[in-house]
């Protein structure tokens, strides 16, 4: 059975990155639903190990987006925005080119991938269910695989005009239903008040979701972010998910 490690979010955070790649062992492929950079010290140590990882699968992030140059960063808040500054700055040529290279939004076989949502794959957050409601029809396989809201959730069309939804358990595996959006949450930023790194696996021959946490070590990253002068909020909020 294909084991597929599906990741969102890294946003420059090497050793939660590492952490999820330890924990995750043995695996055939991986998807990446972008935000690969923001926030966190280590941008190009994470886009190298991105770029390492087998049968790679990566979507661009709203965050990866603006690094490059393709968003306003008037779009962003003041620590967010001193961060992207900061990563263009030391932002090697070949991870910029890599970036550059990604797309946004993918179909792999019964999945669509994409890093907001399939309406909108740079920027739309999926936290209101009519807006998760609207997103219903702007992909055409029976599941979606999206980030960008740092929260392990998935969403079930019902076929009446209503979205269920529901947070997972850890390690529950449970089988996807038509039609699905489903989130892995973040590895380098985690916003549901659980500051473990969260990833997932998924099983596409019986459609098996496996959301999944592992802790790492979070100080060592805030001594990082202070030492490299990017805002203390973003070292802050690591120790608390939020």
């Amino acid at each position: 059975m294909s084991k597929i490690l599906v990741i969102s979010d890294i946003h420059s955070n090497q050793t939660a990155l590492e952490a999820v790649l330890r924990a995750a062992g043995q695996f055939d492929a991986v998807w990446c639903l972008g935000d690969l950079v923001g926030y966190g010290p280590d941008p190009n140590e994470c886009i190298e190990r991105i770029r390492q990882l087998p049968d790679l699968v990566c979507l661009i992030g709203n965050h990866d987006a603006a690094v490059i140059g393709q968003l306003d960063l008037g779009a962003f808040n003041r620590e967010a925005y001193a961060s992207i500054n900061w990563t263009k700055k030391i932002l090697k040529n070949e991870n910029h080119e890599f970036l550059a290279s990604l797309p946004e939004k993918l179909k792999i076989d019964q999945v669509t991938l994409s890093h907001g949502s399939p309406r909108n794959p740079i920027w739309e957050y999926l936290l209101d269910l009519n807006l998760v409601l609207t997103n219903f029809s702007f992909f055409d396989t029976p599941y979606c695989f999206v980030g960008h809201t740092h929260i392990p959730i998935y969403y079930l069309y019902n076929g009446n005009g209503h979205v269920n939804w529901r947070v997972p358990r850890v390690d529950e595996s449970f089988q996807l239903t038509e039609q699905t959006i489903v989130n892995p949450g973040s590895v380098g930023q985690p916003r549901d008040r659980d500051p473990r790194a969260a990833y997932a696996f998924y099983y596409p021959e019986d459609h098996c979701w496996e959301p999944k946490r592992v802790e790492y070590d979070i100080a060592a990253v805030q001594r990082r972010i202070v030492a490299a002068g990017l805002p203390s909020r973003h070292a802050a909020r690591l120790d608390e998910g939020w």
